[in-house]
């Protein structure tokens, strides 16, 4: 186009990918207590927010989930698809964000146990079914607004529903999964993504990896060089 080789630009037609620049924020142990203990009290929405805590699915993903996706023998949830909501549109499903998108993940035994009780009453396919159509899932906008309400109930910061998924993949990481573990479990395609996303707790990782390593090779080589100190004590005491 700069050169005037083509009549039209091809990407002026494509939809560029969105970015989010908005600022990670994690809640400490003791805010991700208080929020436990808010949706303890919401009979509804409980299983919902305490999935989403435990397996840092997307919004979109949990909405989608279908009794299909649960296998309750090995506790495993199979994240195939994910809910979409366009505006003026209805409810779709599409598929998850990448390819590697698409993954099992291994449940927590609470999130299983709370899956198997739940599934026993389950009115229709979806895992989370809309309270006022239960033949249709939960809107993730539904979630969204349910979770603003949630936070206002417990006094906790505003965050998005995407922290909440920042918040599991915090302390896991700060709990000693490894990164190509949480990476697999998160659906990113790259373990660097992983790696990139979450500096801020990788780098206390290192720190206090090195700290051990260093305390480590302090006391083997303090060790070692006590034979060496006194032989050298030993040949030098001759010339005092």
């Amino acid at each position: 186009m700069e050169q005037n080789l083509i009549p039209n630009n091809p990407a002026a037609e494509v939809d560029p990918p969105k970015f989010d620049g908005a600022p990670m924020k994690i809640f400490t142990e003791a805010q991700l207590d208080a929020f436990m203990k808010v949706i303890e009290k919401d009979a509804f929405w409980h299983d919902f927010f305490y999935t989403a805590v435990t397996t840092g699915l997307r919004r979109g993903e949990i909405c989608a989930l279908r009794w299909e996706d649960f296998d309750t023998e090995q506790e495993m949830l199979h994240v195939r698809r994910t809910l979409l909501k366009e505006k003026g549109k209805p409810l779709t499903t599409g598929d998850t964000k990448t390819y590697a998108g698409t993954r099992k993940i291994v449940l927590p035994p609470s999130t299983a146990q709370l899956l198997r009780e739940r599934k026993k009453t389950a009115p229709t396919e979806w895992i989370f079914p809309n309270p006022f159509d239960p033949e249709q899932p939960i809107a993730p906008g539904t979630a969204y607004n349910r979770l603003k309400v949630l936070l206002k109930e417990a006094g906790l910061p505003d965050i998005r529903f995407h922290d909440l998924r920042h918040t599991f993949a915090t302390h896991a990481l700060s709990s000693g999964v490894d990164t190509k573990t949480l990476a697999g479990i998160l659906g990113h395609t790259k373990v660097s993504f992983t790696l990139d996303t979450y500096t801020h707790t990788t780098g206390d990782m290192q720190k206090r990896a090195a700290e051990i390593v260093g305390g480590f090779l302090t006391d083997y080589l303090g060790e070692e060089m006590k034979p060496w100190q006194s032989r050298e004590n030993t040949a030098a005491a001759p010339y005092v």
